[in-house]
């Protein structure tokens, strides 16, 4: 037999088994791959209250609602990347596109403004008048 010869036959065992691996190393990745899992359920979170808390309080109407909707409105509009949890963060970290976002939330806004111009522009009929019988002339 020639060197190479038995240097194969020598490695070849051990081409066929099994890589171990240690319940701390599994653990470790499981643990990582569930914190970022984790994380990113959170911005989810985040950007879903945002997002109803903007649609909610369109019109606010006490102190507290008026302040909770401007700073809303100042994180969704703001294009800070310095802090993680800021909107263009989250944004980029669920792979989102910050300003179609921005647009439909502005879209969203204008319609319910026209729905709303709409209603007051019609007459309001009470239910005795819809009952009543008409006056036959």
């Amino acid at each position: 037999m020639t060197r190479s010869t038995a240097d194969i036959e020598d490695k070849l065992p051990h081409l066929f088994e099994p890589h171990t691996m240690l319940p701390v190393q599994f653990f470790t990745g499981l643990a990582r791959r569930n914190a970022r899992n984790g994380e990113k359920r959170l911005m989810i979170a985040i950007l879903e209250d945002a997002v109803a808390v903007y649609c909610k309080h369109r019109d606010p109407t006490t102190s507290k609602a008026r302040r909770l909707f401007r700073d809303t409105q100042r994180w969704l509009q703001s294009d800070d990347k310095q802090w993680i949890f800021s909107f263009e963060r989250i944004c980029e970290a669920l792979d989102l596109d910050p300003q179609w976002i921005r647009r439909g939330l502005r879209m969203r806004r204008a319609s319910v403004r026209a729905a709303r111009a709409a209603a007051a522009e019609r007459p309001i009929v009470t239910e005795f008048e819809q009952q009543a019988p008409q006056a036959v002339a």
